[in-house]
């Protein structure tokens, strides 16, 4: 997995946790409406929120496995090919201490 795609799945996480937040907060405070009507939304609103975080769960958790698996496949491959590992991190460090060096 490749840290571009980590980068929006962490965000969409973070997003979802804070869509689930508001959700329970409205939950919260419409809690004192009265009303056959409001009860039943209610109702749907926590069972949806209820699959939601399970969901949500789910997702962190594969995400969490796609980090340590990409973490693990680099490790080997850096050990796998330490010279190669070093030449690009020089190339790297070359071009990025040029490009800073011209501000």
């Amino acid at each position: 997995m490749s840290s571009e795609a980590a980068v929006p799945k962490d965000r969409l996480v973070q997003d979802f946790h804070s869509v689930v937040a508001d959700a329970e907060e409205l939950l919260r405070t419409t809690a004192s409406q009265a009303g056959e009507k409001a009860a039943a939304a209610r109702e749907r609103i926590q069972e949806s929120l209820h699959r939601a975080k399970v969901k949500l769960a789910e997702a962190e958790d594969v995400i969490v496995q796609k980090s340590r698996q990409a973490a693990r496949a680099t490790d080997d491959y850096v050990h796998e090919n330490p010279w190669i590992s070093i030449g690009t991190a020089v190339g790297f460090g070359l071009v990025l201490g040029l490009l800073i060096g011209r501000r």
